[in-house]
């Protein structure tokens, strides 16, 4: 069965939602500083991407869930260097 265009857009859409954030990771694991890290920005993101997993379940919409699950990995991972690296610099 051919995958519709319509789940294409979604795919990748959600692909390089989920992905967004892993240049800013990287960049905290390689320079081990979080002085310009929002952690709520972080935490309202975090609220925002469980909804859409939510959501997802609501629609039983895999693409929907899988994406912000891994969203939710690499934000989780943020905060945590984040409040790693700020609290070895006080």
């Amino acid at each position: 069965m051919p995958v519709s265009f319509n789940t294409l857009v979604g795919i990748s859409a959600s692909v390089f939602t989920s992905i967004s954030l892993l240049p800013q990771l990287i960049k905290l694991l390689k320079e081990k500083k979080a002085e310009s890290i929002s952690v709520w920005m972080l935490f309202i993101l975090f609220i925002g991407l469980g909804l859409w997993i939510y959501y997802g379940f609501l629609k039983n919409d895999w693409v929907i869930i899988l994406a912000n699950f891994l969203s939710i990995v690499i934000n989780v991972l943020i905060i945590i260097f984040s409040l790693k690296y700020k609290s070895e610099k006080k």
